[in-house]
Parts: structure tokens; C-alpha cells; sequence
């Protein structure tokens, strides 16, 4: 039994980081906060001052509220693109290679500053001075890659060697860093250090701003002052849809993520379907629902109502899938107050910009996150995001705090996860260890554990299979926190997908 809270991570260290808040008298924001800070170090390949995300928080008697600090589409400050992006092979085992886009053309305006000041600022009850001490720490003395992170790196060893400044830190002697070596970033803990005396101010303006900017369109991007400048997070009305006696509440437009999880979960509501064949069913009709007009939609006034209300149906176009880059962290404290918080950098661009602690999205070389085309978003508008955040109602309390890792398998993670807690009863970590399935571009991903009987069906009608023998990230890595409103009592899940970590205060 937690008495403070509880707070489950992508890592150990990143929970032992909110943990450590919880501890102290911090509420659940602060923990967020400091948890996520932490991350910059010890998971470094999957966020960072470089990335984007959400926070939705909610706490008793007040409505929820999603900030969204997503990355923007750069291009204010006049630059033309003056390179390619950098396409990199990606060998996820003998078989399976994905190519990714890089450089510094796939940069996009960052935001995770300007989220977690504004998440601070609005809900928190601690000084951001105060919050950062396992961060510096973890990047300037180093912490042991564990072997997750040791994996992202060795997948993405392209990216992370094709300049000097990234070689420094992720190769320091010759080769990428391996499982038990020490990650060090000092930069990064000065970079904090900023962060906690200046504000966002110490990423989006100044000294730091200008380098950025120099880095990036000097090396043909066009990332400027004026886009840092112009940048700023946004609040946000949750998307909501009951489910099972709850209410869901995700990540809303522009971002596609939140509504197809909240679309899938209505269907399954309509059909009184929870079983694994009709998940499958509302996965491939969202799937269906994604065409160019659900894209263009995003943006306009009133999408989400008409979406779920089932005017938007249409064929859906495939989209290849991607590793995603990305983790998740959650935290719910004794007082029912709740911070889910989804970041990415995508995967990565390897453009480490000197001396700032920074290394920088690739979310322009995004395919999934480019429907339209890369390069087609206007300057100063939000890039859309699979990205889904969550929580879990009942009687207007926050019962469960959830996300996910993993791309295009966020919705699906997500997805799986509250009908294991809501539709079969299963305890947090059971309803993320569970077998899980995706369904994209017309064939059927399963995990090991997934019904044998299911899957021989579908291949006997014709569907296309892919039987995993293990456990993957491909499949997401969610983090879920929870809490009974008439005990108190509170829960967690970690992924192991990702190494995710539970911890109580």
C-alpha cells in the first residue's frame, strides 16, 4: 500500500525520480515533472529538451485538461530548405529493415520546455529548482544503459554516429554505447540547470536559440529564432467517450492518436465485443477511418463530435509502421490528482547541437506524422500525433492514468490496455503484460500468447499474419497508474516491453 503515490516510468530511474517527489510532500505534477526531466538522461534516445508531447492532468473536483506541447512545423524565420533528409536503414533483426528520415532538414520546433513550465505553472506545489536534482545528476555523473536503451541505440546506430557532436556522447570511444556502459551528458545537466533559473526562455530565445539555428540551417534545415520564439504549449478540452461505466478521456485534435483509441472504444461499446477478435474489429475500422480527408480534418473546429459520431467512415489508407521513439510516464498521488505524460523525439534526427544539451526531433521525417507529404505543414502549426495520453473516470475521479510508447502502436496499446482493465478485470501490471496485437496495412501483428484458434482463422480467410516468438517495444510500452476512489489504494503497471518500472512513495 503507497500512502503518498505512485508513479510508473519507461525506467527504474525515471520512477525513482518522481518517487522521490512524491516523498517529500510534491504532488502528482511535480513528480511528472521531475520524472520527465530525469528521463532526458536515462532515456535519452526517446525524449529530450529536442522533443514534443501531452500532459493530461485531472484532479478532484476540477476538469481535466490537456496540455499539449507537441512539436510545430518550423519555417517563420524565412529559411528555404536547403538539403534532403537523410534516409537511414534501420535493421530491427535478419529480416525486418524500416528506413527513417533524418538530418537536419526532419527538425521540428521542439516543446517539452514550454510543456513542463506550463504544466508547473498551472498545477504544480513545488519550485522547478527543486525538482531537478536526480536530472543533473543522472547526466552529469552518467547512469548504466539498461538493456532497452542499449537496444534503441545499437537500432539506431546510423542516426546516432553520423555527426561529431552525436558521436561524442553516444560513442565515445568508438563504438555505440552498449548495455552496463555509462551514458554521460553534461551538457544536458547544464542545459537543466538553465531550464530550472531561466524558464523556457533558457531553450527558446538567447544564446541557445541562435545556436540552434546556426546548427540546423547551416546544415540545409530551416529551424530558426523565430520559430523557437513564436512557439508556446497550449490547453486543451480532452476528447471523452464512455466505456464499460467509465468515461475515457485522451488527447484530442490536431493529434489523431486520442480520437481513434476513443473511436475503437466506442465500437467496442456499441457491440458489447471485448474479446481479442472483436478488438481486432475496431482496430481495422479505425484503420478504416483514416483516409487523407481524416488528416486535413484534424484542424477544423468540431472534428472530434462529427468523427465519433460516425459521419467520417470511409477506407482507410495504410501507413507503414515505425519504432517510435517514445515513452510515457505516469503518476497518481494520494489526493487523486493525476499527470499522464506522453514525450517523443521520434528518432532522433542526430543533430546534437553543441554546447546546448539539446539534440533535436526528426518529426518532419515522420511518415506516419506527414500524411500529407513532408514539408506540407504550415509554419507554426502543430505537427498531428499518435500520441494518446489517458485516464480512466468514474463519478468524475480519476481512476486510472495511462500511455503508451510505440508510433502507430500507441492506439492500439492503449486501446488493449483499458479493455484488459475495464472489460476483464486484470490488475495494472496483468492489463500491461498481456499479449497484444496491431493491425496496419492489411496484416495482422500478434504476440506470442495471442488466441492460436484467431489467428488460424483469419489466415484461413485469407488474412495476412505475423506471429511474433517474443515480446516486442513494436507492440508500445505502456505505463498505468491507478487508484480506487473509495479505498485510496493505488496501483501500477510497467511495461516490460520498454523496461518500464513501478515505484511507491
Amino acid at each position: 500500500m503507497a500512502s503518498r503515490g505512485v508513479v510508473a516510468a519507461g525506467h527504474p530511474l525515471t520512477a525513482e525520480a518522481g518517487v522521490a517527489v512524491l516523498r517529500e510532500g510534491g504532488n502528482a505534477v511535480d513528480a511528472a515533472v521531475a520524472a520527465a526531466l530525469a528521463s532526458f538522461s536515462v532515456e535519452s534516445a526517446l525524449t529530450g529538451f529536442g522533443a514534443g508531447g501531452f500532459m493530461i492532468v485531472k484532479g478532484p473536483g476540477a476538469p481535466a485538461t490537456l496540455i499539449d506541447f507537441f512539436v510545430a512545423a518550423p519555417g517563420l524565420g524565412g529559411h528555404e530548405l536547403g538539403g534532403e533528409l537523410m534516409p537511414v536503414p534501420v535493421h530491427f533483426d535478419a529480416t525486418t529493415t524500416q528506413v527513417f528520415n533524418a538530418g537536419a532538414v526532419s527538425c521540428a520546433v521542439p516543446g517539452t520546455a514550454a510543456g513542463l513550465s506550463l504544466a508547473l505553472e498551472r498545477f504544480g506545489s513545488v519550485p522547478l529548482a527543486d525538482l531537478i536534482g536526480p536530472a543533473v545528476r543522472f547526466a552529469r555523473e552518467g547512469a548504466p544503459l539498461n538493456r532497452q536503451q542499449a537496444y534503441v541505440l545499437s537500432i539506431l546506430e546510423p542516426i546516432y554516429t553520423a555527426e561529431p557532436a552525436a558521436r561524442e556522447i553516444y560513442a565515445p570511444e568508438g563504438h555505440i554505447l552498449r548495455e552496463g556502459e555509462i551514458f554521460r551528458y553534461p551538457d544536458l545537466a547544464t542545459a537543466i540547470e538553465r531550464f530550472a533559473a531561466e524558464g523556457s526562455a533558457s531553450v527558446y530565445g538567447g544564446d541557445v536559440a541562435e545556436a540552434i539555428e546556426n546548427y540546423i540551417c547551416s546544415r540545409g534545415g530551416i529551424l530558426s529564432r523565430a520559430d523557437l520564439s513564436a512557439y508556446e504549449a497550449i490547453e486543451r478540452e480532452p476528447v471523452s467517450v464512455p466505456f464499460h461505466g467509465s468515461r475515457i478521456l485522451s488527447n484530442p485534435p490536431p493529434s489523431a492518436g486520442g480520437i481513434l483509441v476513443a473511436y475503437s472504444l466506442a465500437l467496442l461499446e456499441q457491440t458489447g465485443g471485448s474479446d481479442t477478435a472483436a478488438v481486432v474489429r475496431a482496430m481495422t475500422a479505425a484503420n478504416r477511418a483514416r483516409e487523407e480527408e481524416f488528416a486535413s480534418g484534424l484542424e477544423r473546429d468540431g472534428f472530434a463530435a462529427e468523427f465519433l459520431d460516425g459521419d467520417s467512415l470511409r477506407q482507410a489508407v495504410s501507413r507503414n509502421d515505425r519504432l517510435g521513439s517514445t515513452t510515457h510516464l505516469a503518476v497518481m498521488d494520494s489526493d487523486g490528482l493525476c499527470a499522464s505524460l506522453t514525450c517523443s523525439n521520434g528518432t532522433g534526427s542526430g543533430m546534437v547541437v553543441p554546447d546546448t544539451g539539446i539534440h533535436l526531433n526528426n518529426m518532419l521525417g515522420e511518415e506516419d506524422l506527414n500524411p500529407l507529404g513532408f514539408h506540407q505543414t504550415v509554419p507554426g502549426r502543430r505537427i498531428s500525433s499518435m500520441m494518446a495520453p489517458s485516464l480512466v473516470l468514474r463519478d468524475d475521479e480519476v481512476t486510472v492514468g495511462l500511455g503508451s510508447a510505440g508510433s502507430n502502436r500507441i492506439r492500439s496499446a492503449v486501446l488493449q490496455t483499458i479493455v484488459n482493465l475495464l472489460s476483464h478485470g486484470h490488475s495494472p501490471q496483468q492489463a500491461v503484460d498481456a499479449a497484444r496485437v496491431h493491425v496496419e496495412g492489411g496484416v495482422l501483428q500478434a504476440e506470442p500468447g495471442t488466441d492460436p484458434v484467431l489467428l488460424d482463422r483469419i489466415e484461413s480467410e485469407g488474412g495476412r499474419v505475423v506471429r511474433w516468438s517474443e515480446r516486442n517495444l513494436f507492440f508500445g510500452g505502456v505505463q498505468v497508474v491507478t487508484r480506487d476512489p473509495s479505498t485510496g489504494r493505488l496501483g501500477g503497471g510497467g511495461d516490460p516491453r520498454r523496461g518500464g518500472a513501478v515505484g511507491f512513495a
